[in-house]
């Protein structure tokens, strides 16, 4: 039964995460093969994997009434949304389509934050929607900015251009930028939930329940990087590129994973992976100067790069594989079917798992 209940909701999953994906990958070829404006299907994709959560349980706790169906289906319909923009972009070209796109991500983000307001505590809590350990919480964000400037630093260093990344971080509109990045963050919230939710919430403890505390994180990250193929193939990278590009995705993806593991173990808080991706995403184009849309678009990658990036996140992140966290299954965030999850109409449901750390205000830390 207990495999069961784990399958079922890992094939639906499966199915929209990244069935979708490769998909609608076919369609951004032919818009590549074009020339068309692909910005749209990143953002849309961002918004799968926790469409792939939602469904599965709306579609096998039909008689839940913990579900928090209102936010569920709120968030359902703007992903639906973006990825229909997404497909008649290519059909009906226009210089007007990323501008619609982010208004979509803004009015998801409002209207989401509102549905997810009025859920019942109980609701969030029982979905781990609710967050909690503020004090942790705020420590692992600092934490991974600091991470993220001490690269920055030696990027520029080791490159002779220290000067430069100076004359980035005293430009005004730099400035403005970060000072805005934890306001902007609630506008376009949705995105980041929308892979953390499916990777941290959904993902990470049944890989690591299945495979090890350790394997099941870097199985994580390398299923994340082949994720993004379709991004890479005729967004960031060129087809030509492909293989480079795809190394350099892995990198990223496990390293960086290993961390957000680590930061949503300790917290027991969704939410600070999602801010993680956040500012992961969003510090590019400032560490870069470069505040352009087009930042991210047909990348120059080498191998070497690919090395140098390896070298120094894995200094920077692999290390975290070694605390407590990693090493016992207490620590391990509590699967679907261990917050009572029922896939079949005649069973009786069973109380939800409330972990240490998943109430609101807990604050109270654990030895390293």
């Amino acid at each position: 039964m207990e495999e069961k209940i784990l399958n079922q909701p890992m094939k639906l999953f499966g199915a929209v995460a990244f069935g979708l994906p490769y998909l609608l990958g076919i369609l951004m070829g032919i818009g590549y093969s074009r020339g068309t404006d692909l910005s749209l299907f990143p953002n849309a994709q961002m918004m799968y994997p926790a469409a792939g959560v939602i469904l599965a349980v709306l579609i096998t706790r039909r008689k839940d009434d913990t579900v928090p169906r209102r936010f569920y289906i709120t968030y359902l319909v703007f992903a639906l949304i973006m990825m229909v923009m997404a497909v008649i972009s290519l059909m009906a070209p226009s210089e007007n389509w990323p501008v619609i796109m982010n208004l979509a991500i803004i009015l998801g983000s409002i209207v989401c934050g509102l549905m997810l307001l009025t859920e019942e505590k109980k609701r969030r809590q029982a979905w781990g929607l609710l967050g909690g350990r503020r004090g942790q919480s705020t420590l692992m964000v600092l934490l991974f900015v600091a991470l993220y400037m001490a690269r920055t630093i030696f990027s520029y260093a080791i490159s002779g251009q220290l000067s430069s990344m100076a004359e980035i971080f005293t430009d005004p509109s730099i400035i403005a930028v970060i000072a805005l990045l934890p306001v902007n963050f609630f506008f376009v919230f949705i995105a980041f939930f929308g892979e953390e939710y499916g990777w941290r919430y959904y993902l990470q403890p049944t890989l690591q329940k299945r495979f090890g505390m350790v394997k099941g994180v870097l199985f994580l990250g390398v299923l994340w990087g082949l994720w993004h193929l379709p991004i890479n193939l005729f967004y960031y990278a060129t087809p030509a590129k492909a293989l480079v590009s795809m190394a350099g995705q892995q990198v990223t993806c496990i390293t960086l994973g290993v961390f957000f593991a680590y930061a949503y173990m300790k917290t027991q808080n969704i939410w600070v992976p999602v801010i993680l991706h956040y500012l992961n995403n969003n510090l590019i184009p400032v560490i870069a100067g470069n505040l352009s849309s087009d930042i991210l678009v047909n990348q120059e990658i080498s191998w070497g790069s690919v090395l140098f990036g390896l070298v120094l996140n894995g200094v920077l992140f692999l290390g975290f594989l070694l605390t407590k966290y990693f090493k016992a299954e207490q620590y391990r965030p509590s699967v679907m079917n261990e917050n009572g999850i029922r896939l079949e109409e005649d069973q009786e449901p069973v109380e939800a798992v409330i972990l240490p750390g998943m109430m609101e205000d807990e604050d109270d830390d654990l030895e390293e």
